[in-house]
């Protein structure tokens, strides 16, 4: 969740469309609450509930159509799931899709790492949270660039599970 928290707050700060879906939150309650590193950035995302897998539900589909973005940069749970069936949809409609490999998750590793293979196969693009947000801006005279700089330190303070598993790999 913190990526998540990290990623928000740069599509925020760069002024970039945020869109969330919660999966039937009628069974499952709401999952998003700590996708948000502040209260402003959730009220500004608009967020639509779903019982599809993908999240281009005909609400979001209406709304992406509205954006008229040629690009997306995914992360969310359940990576074999909903991040891949929404992550395939997108590819099949042409737009370029962005994989933020340490915003998703999955319940079982392998699950998670199948899906991010077949993605990439179908043509998604793999990166991090960092190389993205940096992405984004391009140049160091971006206008955001120094807020930007301080959500990425205060994001590469925090713990994070995929940095930690990287390390636990190395030393076997």
């Amino acid at each position: 969740m913190r990526t998540c928290q990290y990623m928000t707050s740069v599509g925020h700060a760069l002024d970039i469309p945020i869109v969330a879906t919660q999966q039937y939150t009628k069974v499952f309650g709401g999952t998003l609450d700590e996708c948000f590193a502040t209260p402003e950035i959730k009220a500004a995302t608009p967020i639509y509930d779903k019982k599809k897998f993908s999240m281009l539900t005909d609400e979001v589909s209406t709304k992406l159509t509205e954006l008229d973005k040629s690009s997306y940069i995914m992360l969310g749970i359940e990576t074999h799931v909903c991040v891949q069936q929404t992550c395939l949809d997108l590819l099949e409609q042409g737009k370029d899709v962005h994989i933020i490999v340490d915003g998703v998750s999955s319940q079982q590793a392998i699950d998670r790492q199948v899906a991010l293979q077949r993605m990439q196969a179908a043509g998604a693009y793999l990166t991090t949270a960092q190389s993205a947000a940096y992405m984004l801006m391009q140049s160091a005279d971006h206008p955001k660039f120094k807020d930007v700089s301080k959500l990425t330190v205060a994001h590469m303070k925090l713990p994070n599970e995929f940095n930690d598993a990287a390390a636990a790999n190395s030393s076997l």
